[in-house]
């Protein structure tokens, strides 16, 4: 007898405990805008997650810089305004 996987969606991959910040990105050009969530981590690094993509990461960096520089050159903008891990705490 074969058996099948009736799990609806897959577990996401839990955030670590050490991020600093998070920001939203959207390509204004589309209807509705596409977002992306760019989440700063306390060692400086940076990822970029696709919440269409089950919160993939399609981008990692070093720094906010090289972040910041690949999602305006896709021609993404900030939403105003920043997310601090220390606001909820």
């Amino acid at each position: 007898m074969q058996k099948t996987d009736i799990t609806s969606f897959p577990v996401p991959d839990r955030v670590q405990d050490d991020w600093q910040f998070a920001e939203v990105w959207i390509e204004p050009m589309l209807s509705p805008p596409y977002i992306l969530l760019l989440l700063g981590e306390e060692s400086g690094s940076c990822r970029i997650f696709d919440p269409a993509k089950n919160y993939t990461v399609i981008f990692a960096s070093s720094t906010y810089d090289e972040a910041q520089h690949w999602l305006l050159e896709d021609e993404y903008e900030p939403l105003e305004g920043r997310l601090s891990a220390s606001e909820l705490q």
